[in-house]
């Protein structure tokens, strides 16, 4: 009886000191309290980012890496590219990229050997967002920095004032309207709406169009995918229907792909507005044509943000604070800015080295590091939203 006491005691006695062991190493990794937090998840107004915030801890057991996770090979999209290989190698970070092909599935598989890789850093872009996120939850909680252009989560996002960004590019094809087509067209939307966070760029389309009572609407669909040749198949379909088109909106890719249609059935013209928003080379290359329908891009910079958001990961690897959200700011191109604007893709470390310029492009809000990244933002930021 005693025996069997002893071994009663005993086993209280272990059982009680692994329990207080396991309670005494939670308490003591931080790391492990921050690792299922669900983020800031309601609609947050952000302060201006502050530089001069103190230190962080930095992120330990993480690879001085950077990884670019791209949805697809749009030129828009490679511009990203071409800013984070740049600010890698000068800051001395190793850069690799992987394609997703348009393919959200893919891109999961890619993000979960990127966390088991223990990179330290990884931009991701993604043509379904909701499938991808808690992939990117997983990089956030094991310390990573992760950024996003849009969509959440992520410890940096990357969004245009996504109205002012489709006001801008509808007012410059209003004034083509005005002045060149006796203010009547009929015209073409190609929008993405299936992407709730960019939707509001195409309501503000609409809602500048709808007010000339000489201006239709004949089509307003969501090319699938996003590419040059999504936008080349869907203007295909549309002159089945509507020969004769005005005006055709929607982001670059997709607006030179309707353009590529319109041409092989000589049903482009000089006094046609095709316009994009992205700013992506091909779109400069027409638009300094003479004889060009595509008339303005709404430049959103890539390689500068791109160039930007490899500098702040490599802050935050050294344990420095970054932005919680960065927003690009749109300019409207013609061909009296194409000049400094080129200059400007090509050289984004200048451009970012140089406030005043840096701030035609970039406006940046909020601060976080490796110690706070449980404040990562987990709502779809924007800075038109109060």
């Amino acid at each position: 009886m005693r025996d069997s006491q002893n071994v009663w005691v005993n086993s209280w006695f272990f059982v009680s000191r692994v329990l207080l062991a396991i309670i005494l190493i939670g308490n003591s990794l931080p790391v492990r309290a921050q690792q299922q937090s669900p983020g800031i998840t309601h609609r947050t107004v952000l302060p201006a980012f502050n530089p001069a915030a103190k230190p962080c801890t930095s992120p330990p057991d993480l690879a001085r890496v950077i990884t670019y996770v791209e949805e697809n090979e749009r030129e828009f999209l490679q511009g990203v590219d071409h800013g984070l290989s740049l600010a890698a190698k000068d800051r001395g970070l190793e850069y690799r990229k992987v394609l997703a092909e348009s393919d959200p599935i893919k891109a999961v598989e890619q993000l979960r050997s990127i966390r088991a890789a223990q990179t330290g850093a990884v931009i991701a872009t993604s043509s379904n967002p909701a499938v991808i996120s808690h992939s990117l939850q997983e990089m956030i909680w094991s310390g990573a920095f992760v950024g996003t252009i849009v969509p959440p989560p992520a410890t940096l996002i990357l969004n245009a004032p996504q109205y002012t960004t489709g006001q801008v590019l509808t007012e410059t094809a209003i004034q083509h309207i005005n002045s060149k087509l006796a203010g009547k067209a009929k015209v073409v939307l190609l929008t993405q709406d299936s992407m709730e966070y960019l939707s509001p760029r195409f309501d503000a389309m609409r809602d500048g169009l709808n007010k000339l009572p000489g201006v239709s609407i004949i089509a307003d669909i969501a090319p699938k995918p996003v590419t040059k040749e999504g936008g080349y198949a869907m203007m295909k379909t549309i002159l089945l229907a509507n020969s004769d088109i005005d005006v055709v909106l929607g982001a670059d890719a997709v607006v030179l792909g309707a353009l590529q249609a319109l041409r092989e059935v000589h049903k482009d013209r000089l006094d046609q507005f095709l316009g994009g928003i992205d700013g992506e080379p091909e779109a400069v290359s027409e638009i300094k044509k003479a004889n060009s329908p595509y008339k303005a891009s709404i430049a959103l910079s890539s390689p500068v943000f791109g160039y930007a958001m490899g500098e702040y990961a490599a802050d935050w690897l050294e344990g420095k604070s970054v932005p919680q959200a960065m927003g690009i700011l749109p300019i409207a191109l013609t061909t009296q800015n194409l000049a400094q604007y080129e200059a400007d893709l090509l050289d984004p470390a200048s451009v970012y080295k140089d406030q005043v310029r840096r701030d035609k492009y970039l406006k940046m809000y909020g601060s976080i590091c490796y110690d706070t990244r449980d404040q990562y933002l987990n709502f779809p930021w924007s800075s038109e939203r109060k």
